[in-house]
């Protein structure tokens, strides 16, 4: 046997059966989604066996483009599951035959409670398409498989149809890469560094922050408290004045307590002034001017700037000069999604 020439024959096979569902494509195609798009409710997808599978790859795809959507196995339906179901969502029920009995047994209980069912198989007569509300044709001339027993041919056009259904879907919700992005957040960093700083930021009571009047230990309960490595100072117009690290922790704890002027003093090379953290003001110690960035910046230039000036946080600014945010190199990354081996 001539190994190229038959996985082309199937391909051939495939690509001859994606063409005659697509001609097949008619008015009930454009009712499904129409009633999908005017669902309050999610969209339930139900299959068994190898439709089954097209059926979860269905509904993961509809959940991560604006469309709700879960998988429901039909006999765990008819064990106790059919509670998942509200009176809102609408079904889309797999089968090539259209006769498959656990799908025929469940969607009497499905109408009984009118909810709408949408029907993707290989045969417009079948059962399941006289019980269902719109049936989009899938069905194919012959399968790639030579003993036309396996689906295949059947299961890369219900495959297809599935995806055209989403993606139409996302077109007509006007769904962005923005709100893609937000669906994928455990991403490539390629795609997650494209994202703006605004979209990760830590805003709120969650910044840590103080008042630029605040004393340098109140500075680092702050820091303490928010775990975030670093504390901004303000003004009572909220506008940035300064910043304090842990490293600015350790360096003003060796620069100022007692003890270490002491030495230094008795070495007759400093005459610092010894300093009080519990009452002494933070504008004696922290950073003035620090770097700061725009929340409509993107992730990646973040990330420059902070490789440049070898920080890990940074203050964000909005155009009226306030501050709106801190952004934290693990919040770009993906806290705890990559791993660097060394």
């Amino acid at each position: 046997m001539d190994i190229i020439k038959k996985a082309k024959e199937v391909i051939d096979i495939e690509i001859d059966g994606l063409i005659q569902v697509r001609d097949a494509l008619s008015s009930d195609f454009e009712g499904a989604v129409r009633l999908i798009l005017g669902s309050r409710g999610r969209v339930v997808v139900c299959g068994i066996g190898k439709s089954g599978l097209i059926g979860r790859k269905l509904s993961s795809t509809l959940s991560s483009t604006g469309t709700p959507s879960l998988f429901l196995h039909p006999v765990e339906a008819l064990h106790g599951d059919l509670g998942i179901i509200s009176g809102e969502d609408v079904v889309i029920a797999i089968s090539n035959s259209g006769d498959t009995e656990e799908i025929l047994r469940l969607i009497p209980v499905l109408k009984d409670r009118g909810i709408p069912i949408i029907a993707l198989t290989g045969r417009r007569n079948s059962r399941l398409s006289r019980m269902s509300d719109y049936v989009i044709d899938t069905g194919v001339k012959k399968e790639a498989c030579a003993l036309g027993l396996a689906p295949t041919a059947s299961t890369t056009s219900a495959l297809a149809v599935g995806d055209a259904l989403a993606v139409v879907l996302l077109t007509l919700r006007n769904f962005s890469e923005k709100d893609f992005r937000k669906n994928h957040p455990s991403g490539s960093l390629g795609e997650r560094l494209k994202i703006q700083v605004k979209e990760v930021m830590i805003t709120g009571d969650n910044i840590p922050l103080i008042s630029d009047e605040a004393s340098i230990e109140e500075a680092i309960r702050e820091l303490d408290k928010k775990g975030l490595g670093a504390v901004l100072i303000v003004d009572d117009t909220e506008r940035l004045k300064g910043i304090f690290t842990d490293g600015d922790v350790r360096r003003t704890i060796v620069r100022l307590t007692q003890e270490g002027v002491g030495e230094e003093k008795e070495k007759g090379c400093s005459t610092q002034e010894i300093i009080d953290m519990r009452t002494a003001k933070i504008q004696t110690v922290m950073t003035q001017n620090p770097k700061f960035i725009s929340p409509d910046v993107l992730a990646a230039d973040a990330i420059a700037l902070m490789e440049e000036h070898l920080i890990t946080v940074l203050p964000v600014i909005d155009e009226a000069g306030k501050l709106c945010g801190i952004v934290h190199l693990h919040d770009l990354l993906g806290k705890g999604e990559f791993k660097f081996l060394v």
